[in-house]
């Protein structure tokens, strides 16, 4: 088993006119699979990407890809929020 630490990024969100409407989040190694949503408050929108990025990982084993790593991520300092994923 090995264990993947992936950073994602949730900020506010805003509807055509420039209105604060939710929270965007997406995880910048997995956008491209599909690693992106939304919530109302910032906690729906974090533990929507949590969830989403474990179900990303998860169809990547099962259809043998090979799983992004971070480049510098033993070494990064970061505030930022994370999801760890276990495979």
């Amino acid at each position: 088993m090995k264990t993947y630490n992936f950073k994602v990024v949730v900020e506010p969100d805003q509807d055509f006119d420039g209105n604060p409407s939710g929270w965007h989040a997406y995880c910048p190694a997995l956008e491209q699979k599909g690693a992106s949503t939304w919530g109302e408050t910032q906690a729906e929108a974090l533990k929507r990407i949590d969830d989403l990025v474990r179900m990303v990982v998860e169809s990547m084993v099962e259809h043998g890809e090979q799983i992004p790593e971070e480049p510098g991520d033993q070494v990064e300092v970061t505030v930022e929020p994370r999801v760890v994923v276990t495979v």
